[in-house]
């Protein structure tokens, strides 16, 4: 499967053909394990990865400990904050953990440099790609400062459940993807519970009222 990465890789479809080759040629196809840290703060990236096969979750620490997903990078995707550190030399100030097993193309830094450079396909794909990243994490920090939480609560519910209408997530992890405190998100579901829109249990939390779920989440109705 090494060899034919870049045909892995959807936005890599419109390069020339003589830069997907020197993208073949110069790069290496590494493979994390689940759980792994893949960088952190105080670490400058040396490659440029484009994610092949799994999914890696980008978050960020405040200097009291609470924890904030930014985004999560899929199969076909790269990370906006690799780009940005490698375009201003900077050290990484989030880190990156392997949510499953990860299969990733490493492009060298002198590589992308060259081809930022010299490469005005190559630099649109990188910048479209960075561009459409920003716009996620603006509504991140528009969500974390301006949103109430029942209503980003009742949306991240209904995102992360099964068919079986269950989000299999602790209290403390539904906290770090709403960057919130875990007491303030225990809070916030047993209120659900009372209402009879949730049943919650250790580690599990099963929807029960979907529809007065959804309105809450769409129309931002009050408790």
């Amino acid at each position: 499967m090494d060899g034919d990465w870049i045909g892995r890789v959807p936005a890599l479809a419109d390069l020339g053909s003589d830069i997907r080759e020197r993208l073949f040629r110069e790069s290496r196809i590494t493979r994390i394990g689940k759980g792994a840290r893949i960088f952190g703060p105080g670490q400058r990236p040396a490659h440029f990865l484009f994610v092949l096969e799994g999914t890696i979750r980008v978050q960020q620490f405040s200097e009291g400990g609470r924890e904030i997903i930014l985004y999560r990078i899929a199969a076909g995707e790269s990370c906006v904050l690799t780009t940005a550190c490698l375009l201003a030399s900077e050290d990484y100030r989030a880190e990156a953990i392997a949510e499953t097993a990860i299969e990733a193309a490493a492009i060298p830094r002198a590589t992308f440099d060259e081809l930022i450079t010299h490469s005005a396909p190559f630099r649109r794909l990188v910048f479209t790609a960075f561009g459409a990243r920003i716009a996620d994490l603006c509504r991140v920090i528009e969500d974390v400062a301006f949103s109430r939480l029942d209503i980003r609560l009742a949306q991240k519910l209904l995102d992360l459940r099964d068919e079986q209408d269950a989000v299999t997530a602790t209290h403390q992890q539904l906290a770090t993807e709403l960057g919130s405190a875990r007491e303030v998100i225990s809070r916030q579901l047993h209120e659900f519970q009372r209402r009879g829109w949730i049943r919650s249990g250790r580690g599990v939390v099963t929807i029960t009222g979907e529809d007065a779920l959804r309105s809450l989440a769409k129309s931002g109705g009050a408790l």
